[in-house]
């Protein structure tokens, strides 16, 4: 078993950046952007389908997405937008390199 990397003042100053990163997109942004089915944004957020639904209704049962939910549709959203930019080593990384 290896040793775990000491956490130098890059890796704490990256830690409080990533803790404060207002990175987030509503389901009903994300949505409207790219015409999306309920069941797709469900898979995205890896939620129910049913879940997602409740996430558009108006009324009293209506329920909200968490911060992770938005982060993962803001993620999704960052992909969509630059997947051509990000270069192949790093696509590699993220485990999209068979993804086109």
């Amino acid at each position: 078993m290896s040793k775990p990397h000491s956490l130098q003042m890059r890796e704490l100053r990256l830690i409080q950046l990533y803790s404060n990163w207002e990175f987030s997109m509503t389901p009903t942004q994300f949505y409207a952007k790219w015409g999306v089915s309920y069941e797709q944004i469900a898979l995205i957020c890896f939620r129910s389908d049913s879940t997602v639904r409740s996430w558009f209704r108006t009324n009293r049962n209506r329920r909200y997405p968490t911060h992770n939910d938005l982060r993962h549709l803001a993620l999704m959203d960052f992909l969509l937008e630059h997947f051509e930019e990000i270069p192949e080593h790093l696509r590699r990384l993220l485990c999209l390199s068979n993804s086109q």
